[in-house]
């Protein structure tokens, strides 16, 4: 059984008596019967000044690049860190004057682009330099600790879905990438972690026997989580990722998919641990809302050999190979950022984009990164709390 960093906290929460305590959390921060922290922090006597929500708001009653305004009040007052604009990433000084402590307890999902961690990282540098304790509630990365993928994020192609400079599955807990980032940005920030019990690196999330309380509204399952970190690129291009549908990630397709021919095309390839399943459906929201649609499913049969990265890109090879008029990467504002193409921010570079726009090689392009990834795994072991 594993035991959270929130529930470790709650064991010894007498600590934090007489502490002016802010929350950064939403409504995956629960203990395993499913009491919100903020609920029983606030029952143990603790003083909770201040809740902070990431992207999507405190209950995930938003979709994706949507300004969060109205929330739920649940006793006290809750300050979004995704608005109308780039400057709402981060607190109002103001808003930390009386704090002391800032309690991080958020499910990550594993992947570099999601942007809870990234709240964390842009919350760290704010309280730099100032008597501010952030503590994290460690909680399991659902992908598991071990495997690596994908390119290093160029500096220059840092934004809001790029923060932290690793590979795009990296294979860390909230923890430890707070740890990792502290040193890399050599902040001077008074960062403490709680840590769990019970969680080894080699675990994915249904062996935690923890429940899966979806973080966003597009996360509903740890299978989503999976694909995610290949999927996400589709946000980049114009074919829907499957939102606006039950299974959002899971899903891909656009009007003119020949579901059948995607599906052999990629299947060609010879992707480990997947098969692709030709299907149409129709989104009720977000890209071609309305239209019945070409797609493919994913089907994860291998999680240990399953690279969703590596599938993604060439999902992405053989649309350009079957739809060179029709397939097309995205221009315009994304996640605050109108300079550089949103599939470029994704990847963390603009090689692969080039790459597959000039009909490369597939191996040649999935093997890209291959250094990066090697780079990473000497990296990361400095940072690991689990083994």
């Amino acid at each position: 059984m594993i035991v959270t960093g929130l529930e470790m906290l709650l064991r010894d929460s007498e600590r934090l008596k007489n502490r002016n305590i802010g929350l950064i959390v939403n409504q995956t921060s629960v203990t395993p019967d499913l009491k919100y922290s903020w609920n029983i922090l606030k029952e143990r006597g603790l003083h909770i000044k201040q809740i902070f929500s990431p992207e999507h708001g405190l209950f995930a009653t938003e979709q994706d690049q949507i300004a969060v305004s109205y929330q739920p009040a649940p006793g006290c007052d809750v300050v979004s860190l995704y608005g109308a604009s780039a400057g709402t990433l981060i607190p109002d000084p103001a808003l930390l004057d009386n704090l002391d402590l800032i309690l991080f307890d958020i499910q990550d999902v594993g992947s570099r682009y999601y942007t809870y961690l990234n709240t964390l990282a842009l919350f760290m540098e704010a309280v730099a330099g100032r008597d501010i304790e952030i503590m994290v509630l460690d909680r399991p990365n659902p992908l598991g600790g071990d495997i690596v993928e994908g390119p290093l994020l160029d500096p220059e192609f840092a934004s809001f879905v790029g923060v932290f400079p690793v590979p795009v599955r990296h294979g860390m807990t909230a923890s430890e990438l707070a740890l990792y980032y502290r040193a890399v940005k050599k902040l001077d920030v008074n960062l403490s972690v709680v840590t769990m019990e019970g969680w080894h690196r080699a675990m994915l999330f249904p062996e935690t026997a923890l429940p899966w309380i979806p973080p966003s509204p597009n996360m509903p399952t740890v299978a989503t989580a999976e694909v995610y970190p290949g999927m996400c690129l589709f946000e980049g291009l114009n074919v829907s990722e499957g939102r606006g549908s039950t299974t959002p990630f899971q899903l891909s397709g656009a009007p003119f998919i020949h579901p059948y021919d995607l599906a052999e095309r990629c299947q060609s390839y010879g992707l480990e641990g997947v098969l692709f399943r030709p299907v149409w459906f129709k989104p009720t929201f977000h890209k071609f809302c309305g239209e019945v649609i070409g797609a493919i499913w994913q089907q994860v049969t291998d999680h240990s050999r399953y690279r969703s990265f590596a599938t993604a890109v060439a999902m992405i090879a053989a649309l350009h190979e079957l739809y060179p008029g029709e397939v097309q990467f995205l221009r315009g504002v994304y996640e605050f950022n109108d300079t550089l193409p949103a599939f470029d921010l994704l990847a963390g570079n603009s090689h692969i984009r080039t790459a597959l726009s000039s009909g490369s090689d597939v191996a040649d392009i999935l093997s890209s990164w291959q250094r990066d990834e090697e780079l990473f795994y000497g990296i990361k072991p400095e940072f690991h709390l689990y083994k």
